[in-house]
């Protein structure tokens, strides 16, 4: 399935207690398991006013779903084609 990073901007996120964090967390779970094994959360990253989400679907629109049906934004989807990290150097 394609890889996709999703950016939100949330302002305020990076001062969310883990708490809240953690509340944001269940409700996206919730939204996952309804929505079958077409769409898999693998991890986000918390900034100062963004969340930067990785995302296995099998397309856009179900991100698009999970993020209405969650209460998410998603400001931006962009499918990942490549990969690289200090390995590819070698």
């Amino acid at each position: 399935m394609p890889k996709f990073i999703i950016e939100r901007d949330i302002p305020g996120t990076g001062d969310l207690t883990p708490e809240q964090l953690k509340g944001i967390s269940q409700t996206s779970c919730g939204v996952l398991n309804k929505m079958g094994p077409d769409i898999q959360w693998v991890e986000s990253f918390v900034t100062g006013d963004k969340v930067y989400c990785v995302y296995i679907a099998t397309n856009e629109n179900l991100i698009l779903e999970h993020a209405k049906q969650g209460g998410f934004p998603a400001n931006r989807i962009s499918k990942v084609v490549n990969t690289i990290s200090p390995v590819t150097a070698e």
